[in-house]
């Protein structure tokens, strides 16, 4: 009989209960308001790298877990039932702003990547090979497993260490989007970036400790029971009907791959790619699953605080588990690269980003600019763990809003992830071209971005510029 699954579920459980304990009993994680999870893939990050080789226990398992919980997270969330917007022309406008934040991201992380690596190359580090430019957008904004996958492709094309590099700059990603976040609702409590009407939340002593009074009349509902006991338990169904999903997702997934082989050596690379990116197949299985639900007119048995507690506890688990995935290996003869390439992104993704989100949008700025500081540095569930400190609930429409875009993202992100390979192959076909070419690809994204963001922010989008938050008045 396994007991793999059951025993590194149960270490993660130990570890968010004594984080829960620990929360609710110390000043400083109140004070920071730094979430559980957080905490807890803390304990997993030393526990799996120092305590759990002595017991003969490996990490592997936790990265499997992380992969899928993703995908449960974003389908438990795209099936909750939503009213139609009063204004569709503001939908279409979110939808881009979304877009333009994002593909932002990827544009200057992987352009400055690139640069930092071809100044090294130029100057102090010769033999460096040029993928490593990558790796900060490999690390950031895809996070371990795909920074783990195509950094192995590389080590087949000679860069020695490559998986290790990326999945360096994912634990470094993870740590900076945990503690960086925590810094940001900080300074947004204290500084005014937060509404008015959301800053009351904070003095609830709830949100310090994070647990709720004893008292079971002031404890706030959770969830609503939408089926008989009698015949299949609320919570049963709602799962039921996640998983389903789920397998539909696997299935078209499944099919798109083998209809890709058949293109060839390109067709392979790109269909790798899809399902290190399940949770956008996942989230469009779930929009499917849903429109056939209301054409049958039964979406009405579909409770959405079930749907927010499934999608908790996928976030929560997904939050402390990829923190304790991340293998601390060291990576010798890299620390120079692996340095300025994260003092690079930590001006990019504290700097620049929530100075461009706080111009670029219309409402719920702060909100908008932490899921998409928590993805550009570590994976979606870092944003969303973010988001919840502020937004326990999702009461605001944020976070489905971010769910929504990801497809279009990922439409306008497929020539990144066909360049990916190609400062690689500029050095085992000897074609320097093709680093270059890389390079301008990039750039593409930042001028693309840059001309979206002054359209869409318009009279703000130079507005106080020597504030890094602008608020309205």
């Amino acid at each position: 009989m396994n007991w793999n699954y059951i025993i590194h579920v149960g270490i993660i459980s130990l570890s968010l209960l004594s984080a829960a304990l620990i929360r609710a009993r110390i000043r400083f994680f109140q004070k920071y308001l730094i979430p559980a999870p957080i905490i807890a893939g803390i304990f997993l990050l030393v526990f799996y790298n120092f305590v759990a080789p002595l017991w003969g226990l490996k990490s592997d398992y936790l990265g499997e877990l992380v992969y899928h919980l993703l995908n449960l997270s974003f389908i438990a969330m795209m099936l909750r039932v939503t009213g139609k917007r009063e204004n569709p022309h503001k939908g279409k406008r979110m939808l881009a702003q979304n877009v333009t934040a994002v593909i932002g991201q990827y544009g200057l992380q992987c352009f400055f990547g690139l640069l930092v690596a071809a100044l090294l190359i130029a100057t102090v580090q010769p033999d460096l090979n040029p993928s490593i430019g990558f790796t900060l957008t490999l690390g950031f904004e895809l996070g371990p497993g795909q920074a783990y996958s195509i950094g192995s492709a590389w080590e087949r094309m000679g860069f020695v260490g490559g998986s290790s590099v990326g999945l360096t700059m994912a634990a470094i990603g993870f740590l900076l989007g945990s503690f960086g976040g925590v810094v940001l609702i900080n300074q947004g409590v204290k500084r005014g970036w937060i509404g008015k009407e959301y800053l009351d939340k904070f003095k609830k002593k709830s949100v310090r400790t994070g647990f709720f009074s004893r008292k079971e009349s002031e404890r706030p509902i959770g969830s609503y029971l939408s089926t008989d006991g009698e015949s299949l338990d609320t919570l049963s169904y709602h799962i039921a009907l996640v998983m389903l999903t789920y397998l539909i997702s696997w299935g078209f997934l499944t099919l798109l791959t083998k209809l890709l082989h058949l293109i060839g050596p390109m067709g392979e690379d790109l269909a790798e790619s899809l399902w290190g990116i399940n949770f956008i197949f996942s989230a469009f299985c779930a929009l499917a699953v849903k429109m056939i639900m209301k054409l049958f007119k039964v979406e009405t048995t579909i409770d959405n605080a079930t749907c927010n507690r499934i999608s908790g506890l996928s976030v929560d688990l997904t939050v402390a588990a990829s923190l304790g995935a991340i293998s601390l290996v060291a990576v010798q003869g890299y620390w120079l690269p692996i340095v300025v390439l994260v003092l690079v992104g930590i001006v990019i993704t504290l700097v620049i980003l929530p100075a461009y989100c706080s111009r670029l949008y219309d409402d719920h700025q702060f909100y908008r600019m932490l899921v998409i500081y928590g993805t550009a540095t570590g994976t979606l569930p870092t944003g969303l763990a973010l988001l919840r400190v502020v937004d326990p609930e999702f009461e605001t429409p944020v976070a489905t809003d971010y769910m929504y875009s990801v497809g279009i993202i990922f439409v306008l992100a497929i020539p990144i992830i066909l360049s990916v390979n190609l400062p690689a192959f500029s050095v085992t076909r000897g074609e320097p071209q093709l680093f270059w070419l890389a390079v301008g690809i990039s750039f593409l994204y930042v001028l693309a971005a840059f001309i979206a963001y002054v359209i869409l922010a318009g009279k703000k989008a130079f507005k106080g510029r020597n504030k890094l938050f602008h608020v309205e008045s």
